[in-house]
């Protein structure tokens, strides 16, 4: 008969092995996070969205909290990195992970017969773009004009936003096969 000791151990392996798995995938996002930040962009607001890659992953295996955590751990370890926590960056990186994570999972959670993962990921681009738009225009500028800048950066949202749910559902499906869930 196993002794108590023995009993908690197996009973928290499950826990302590999803833990393992979003304590790597709160890494990987960070690692994206600061990939993006290094790559040269031709506006200072047009990044690839790699790191949003990881929440959606999350969310699919894990479920919203999860992918909500994630998403709050990478923006947090890539500000403490960066040294811009609290500036404007830092807080539209919060801000528009914040808006696309929720939204992406009320669009799991009510339409995930109807919208593929490459879907959800369009709506979690888009009001990520729209949501760093609202704050730059209300909360920095103080100005409508800056959504003059909307098509672009929606037209980029479109393109970023497919390119992660391509990438998000072949993870998903390697993870699913693997059995990591």
């Amino acid at each position: 008969m196993p002794s108590p000791a023995e009993r908690t151990v197996k009973s928290s392996q499950p826990a302590l092995s999803h833990l393992t798995r979003l304590a790597v995938l709160a890494a990987a996002g960070s690692v994206l996070f600061l990939f993006e930040s290094a790559i040269p962009r031709p506006l200072p607001w047009l990044k690839p969205g790699l790191s949003n890659l990881v929440s959606l992953v999350a969310l699919y295996l894990y479920g919203f909290r999860s992918a909500f955590l994630i998403m709050l751990l990478r923006v947090l370890i890539g500000a403490l990195i960066l040294g811009t926590f609290f500036n404007p960056g830092f807080v539209f990186a919060l801000g528009g992970g914040c808006v696309s994570t929720i939204l992406m999972g009320w669009a799991v959670a009510a339409f995930r017969a109807r919208f593929s993962i490459i879907g959800v990921s369009l709506i979690g681009a888009f009001s990520h773009n729209l949501t760093q738009l609202l704050l730059a225009a209300f909360w920095i500028a103080n100005s409508p004009r800056l959504f003059y800048l909307a098509p672009l950066m929606l037209l980029s949202s479109l393109f970023s936003g497919f390119l992660v749910g391509i990438f998000a559902h072949y993870f998903v499906q390697k993870a699913t096969k693997l059995r990591l869930v």
